[in-house]
């Protein structure tokens, strides 16, 4: 493959959940990635949604960058197929190099796994540590309950519209994706085999 137009660092499940339309999103995200020409930045893990959009990039022809701690090599069984798997020392390493390598963050369906780097990377954002676009895919209304508590979060003063306006929140993947890309200043490939 050729260089990647871009780098999207996905958070999402180690686990499948309960619906089947959560691997399909997955699935869908991770050949949305291959087809235009990018590079998947994830956890490395083999396992639930984190294995099925490393697997889907891969088989679309993307490059896949696994970043994976020692201590969850066997956990989540790490995905020794990907373009690059990066075994490190902390989670702290993990997420810095995750940080590193991507263009743009996206927040699937998951665990308090992904609620917590999905968090980081939009306070780190706030902050001023980096100026990366931040997307939750909320499909189905799964982040509904969580978005109903930052809303409250803002009306109690606790922080403000825009910190919220740093995130990009939409459950259209085909929406969502070209937007966090095109807002890293990057443009994604035509899609292979489309005229």
């Amino acid at each position: 493959m050729n260089t990647p137009t871009f780098s999207l660092c996905v958070y999402c499940g180690s686990r499948p959940g309960a619906d089947p339309a959560f691997a399909a999103l997955a699935r869908t995200v991770g050949e949305w990635i291959g087809k235009h020409g990018g590079q998947l930045v994830y956890g490395g893990g083999r396992n639930g949604l984190m294995g099925i959009v490393a697997d889907a990039t891969l088989a679309t022809g993307g490059r896949v960058v696994g970043i994976i701690p020692k201590a969850l090599v066997e956990k989540e069984c790490a995905h020794h197929g990907c373009s690059e798997l990066h075994v490190v020392d902390s989670m702290h390493e993990r997420k810095r190099l995750m940080a590193e390598h991507a263009d743009a963050f996206l927040a699937l369906p998951g665990g308090i796994g992904t609620m917590e780097e999905f968090f980081e990377v939009w306070t780190w954002r706030q902050l001023g540590y980096h100026d990366k676009p931040v997307g939750l895919l909320n499909q189905n209304g799964f982040y509904d309950s969580l978005l109903v508590f930052l809303r409250s979060s803002v009306q109690q003063k606790f922080m403000a519209d825009w910190q919220m306006d740093l995130i990009r929140i939409d459950a259209d993947v085909h929406r969502l994706l070209p937007a966090l890309v095109e807002a890293a200043g990057l443009a994604p490939a035509p899609q292979l085999g489309a005229i």
